[in-house]
């Protein structure tokens, strides 16, 4: 997947000076002309840009209660399957507005309007949506987007409808809480967005590894937008949310759209890519903006290891020390062949379970001179705007790459580089240095589950 630059918040400054240049003849007046025009132009997009959320709130009826019915699901369609909505979030961060996160078709929606309801006074505002459908769409005719409105200055909404149109009847649309209204500390210090699980899911040994790896790390939830997986997978996701470490969120995109296993559209009739990864990751983000220090976006098959610190903690705090104010942290992905293996780790009683044992495949592909590795991230969640799968495309504050002598990624998966014979792989046992605690952990959790 290609790489996208962070762009951070940006001021435009305009300046003009055309009677100098008028001084030097027709080339200079025509250069000045051009520069005129140029100039206009940009402060016209600029002008129009900040018309989209310049429409204050209007009331448009007055009502005794907020009405509609409340949107239980995680993905709910709107009229005409166009639009579909995840959840909103209240965000202060530069104004007073609801960020919608959902799905849209980029062509065919050009008008969107939030109906906030207000109480105790019963009033029913309504703000004209700006809708941002983000640039890593792929092609694909849906894509992630931000439904942005300004929020009424009189009171502060608990629950906003979205609508196609500024005026109706407001118990016909679905209602939604938004989330974030209240400030609070954060409550923990890492959090890992999982997305998606699909495909009937049942690598269980190699899921419940990298479980056991994210908490000798320092991880305290991990979120898992899932749409399926097998039955012995879900045994396992009872017992991690049993424990509270894991939050499971219901994913039924195939229920609402053609859905591709590709990050890119192929023309063959999918309407979105990947499952709405990125839709989803863009949802978790906020979704912990409030109740965490760091979240981390990685899959299942990934682990970020430090190699100059024993966990995350340390390890962030040692990032931060060096680059205060930063947003992103972006780490090499590397890949460990499962096709490789070493007969280290031999675990009987692991080898009913089914899945790759991560402690047997310690051999990684060597760089690609003309292949950049992709990265995954960790964030300041309160800091990022928007964010795609291998790099964030909005936020306050800048990126970072982590040097991989500092930290990895350990991927294992199917190899990239296939033809290579084992002789050409890097022997890498960096994983290596957390085996006992790793198998006392997964002995556990297999002992418990019963499998």
């Amino acid at each position: 997947m290609r790489q996208h630059k962070v762009q951070g918040q940006r001021n435009l400054h305009l300046r003009s000076d055309t009677s100098r240049m008028l001084c030097g003849g027709k080339k200079s007046y025509f250069a000045a002309a051009v520069g005129l025009i140029t100039l206009t132009s940009m402060v016209t997009l600029s002008y129009l840009r900040l018309q989209r959320l310049s429409n204050l709130p209007k009331v448009i009826q007055e009502s005794s209660s907020c009405r509609g019915k409340i949107a239980n699901s995680t993905i709910t369609p709107l009229k005409g399957n166009r639009t579909f909505i995840i959840s909103p979030y209240f965000d202060n961060r530069k104004r007073k507005l609801t960020r919608v996160i959902g799905i849209v078709h980029h062509e065919e929606v050009k008008e969107l309007y939030c109906w906030f309801c207000c109480q105790p006074d019963g009033k029913i505002y309504v703000s004209k949506a700006d809708i941002d459908v983000h640039s890593d769409r792929f092609d694909f005719p849906y894509g992630a987007t931000d439904i942005i409105c300004l929020e009424p200055g009189s009171c502060d909404p608990t629950h906003v409808s979205i609508h196609q149109f500024p005026h109706g009847d407001i118990d016909q649309l679905p209602r939604f809480e938004i989330k974030n209204r209240k400030a609070e500390p954060s409550s923990v210090d890492f959090t890992l967005c999982i997305s998606t699980m699909f495909g009937n899911y049942n690598n269980v040994l190699q899921f419940i590894q990298s479980m056991e790896m994210y908490r000798i790390l320092g991880v305290q939830k991990v979120v898992i937008y899932k749409n399926n997986c097998s039955h012995l997978m879900e045994k396992v996701l009872k017992f991690y949310m049993e424990e509270g470490i894991v939050e499971v969120i219901p994913w039924p995109i195939d229920s609402h759209l053609k859905v591709s296993i590709n990050w890119h559209f192929m023309q063959d009739g999918t309407h979105i890519g990947y499952y709405g990864q990125i839709t989803a990751l863009n949802d978790c983000v906020y979704r912990n903006m409030q109740r965490s220090k760091f979240v981390i976006l990685n899959d299942a098959d990934e682990i970020i290891l430090p190699l100059k610190h024993p966990d995350w903690k340390t390890m962030m705090h040692s990032l931060q020390q060096q680059h205060p104010g930063a947003a992103v942290f972006l780490f090499e992905n590397h890949i460990f062949p499962k096709t490789v293996s070493t007969p280290m780790f031999n675990i009987s009683s692991w080898n009913a379970v089914p899945g790759v044992n991560i402690l047997q495949h310690v051999h990684r592909e060597p760089d690609r001179k003309h292949v950049i590795n992709p990265k995954k991230m960790i964030v300041d969640p309160r800091k990022v705007i928007q964010t795609s799968v291998h790099s964030v495309l909005h936020a306050y504050g800048n990126s970072v790459n982590v040097p991989m002598d500092f930290a990895l990624i350990y991927h294992c998966r199917v190899p990239l580089q296939g033809s290579l014979p084992r002789e050409a792989l890097i022997r890498d046992t960096t994983l290596w240095k957390y085996n006992s605690s790793l198998i006392m952990n997964v002995n556990k959790v297999l002992h418990q589950i019963v499998l």
